[in-house]
């Protein structure tokens, strides 16, 4: 189904700027919040109220697909509508539950659903699969991201880029993982290790939802999976402390508040991807990284945070791809079936290259 109308939901910076990149790159973009944003676009924009069903669904006939750049709880409602409407449907969510109720949406439907399009789950696993596809055998799959400010202050070494609901979530959400060959349920904010990028000491720990679909397709293919959120050294055990002694855990809108006015955004910041994989090779025992720290770029003439164009540049790059005929155009697509030198090739996913 080839298609060319985009409606884009939720115009934070993520939202806007994944609706920017797919009006450079040709689409027709109707941007769709609740409220107009304060921003001179190339783009139609129009607000609707996104919790009434039957207004969001008169608006999404006039589009051919979909991107959801909403809160997560919000994502099951537009799956239904694009489901229903027979449009292709897009997403950012880390949340397994929500991407279940899509993954069974998908069974049925006549136009792609493709959850998790974001960085982590998304580009990620993109690049996990890439790798795994090298080995004759793969033992052993280690994903690590993390988005952080460039000149950290205070003890947390922080700063709240992402959504506080869902970082919230993340650190407090078991976790899947396959160790030696089992499907696992893990606790967050454990499995702590040392890593360097570029010179750079950082810790990484157990998060929830960066694999997405990985354990489903790798499981009895790959004994070892397993994903970590990058964080400065000391960083875990103060949100152990703030979750688990303080018991914030028991309110989680009231955490994320207090963490958000403690840390907020900065400008710039940096976001660190580490993919590395183990494997054999022609009989001989092999290791391959990817290893990158993506900063600020400019996009349609304003600067754009490292964590804001990896998030909305990954999700562009795949519906490029859907268009150009190199993705299925029905179904289910799970990330870590997007190649990932097609990926690159896309306008949107070649800013992944340096």
């Amino acid at each position: 189904m080839s298609f060319g109308t985009v409606a884009v939901l939720g115009l934070g910076k993520v939202g806007l700027l994944a609706a920017t990149f797919l009006h450079e790159a040709g689409f027709e973009v109707i941007g769709i919040d609740q409220r107009t944003p304060r921003a001179d676009v190339p783009f139609a924009l129009r607000t609707c109220d996104i919790s009434d069903e039957v207004a969001l669904a008169a608006e999404l006939k006039r589009a051919e697909a979909v991107l959801s750049c909403l809160p997560y709880h919000l994502n099951r409602s537009v799956a239904s509508i694009a489901h229903a409407q027979a449009i292709h449907y897009f997403d950012l969510t880390e949340d397994v539950g929500t991407t279940q109720t899509i993954v069974e949406l998908s069974a049925t439907s006549k136009g792609l659903m493709a959850p998790q399009c974001g960085l982590a789950p998304g580009f990620v696993a993109i690049v996990a699969a890439a790798q795994i596809e090298q080995f004759d055998v793969c033992r052993s799959v280690r994903m690590r991201v993390g988005a952080l400010p460039q000149h950290p202050t205070g003890l947390l070494g922080y700063a709240f880029n992402w959504s506080p609901e869902g970082v919230v979530n993340e650190y407090l959400n078991d976790c899947e993982v396959l160790e030696e060959g089992v499907r696992k349920w893990v606790s967050a904010m454990e499995w702590r290790e040392t890593l360097y990028i570029h010179g750079t000491q950082l810790e990484a720990f157990t998060t929830s939802g960066g694999l997405g679909t990985m354990c489903d397709t790798y499981a009895g293919r790959v004994a070892n999976i397993d994903y970590k959120t990058i964080r400065y050294p000391g960083h875990m055990d103060l949100m152990k402390f703030f979750f688990h002694e303080l018991l914030l855990r028991e309110q989680r809108a009231l955490a994320g508040q207090i963490l958000t006015n403690a840390k907020p955004p900065v400008s710039d910041d940096v976001v660190f991807v580490h993919v590395s994989s183990e494997g054999h090779v022609d009989g001989h025992l092999r290791r391959t990284e990817f290893v990158r720290s993506y900063t600020p770029k400019i996009v349609g003439g304003t600067s754009n945070t490292a964590i804001a164009w990896t998030t909305a540049g990954s999700v562009a790059a795949v519906i490029e791809m859907v268009r150009n005929g190199s993705l299925p155009s029905s179904g289910l697509l799970k990330q870590e079936d997007i190649p990932f030198d097609a990926f690159l090739a896309t306008p949107t996913g070649a800013l992944f290259s340096t």
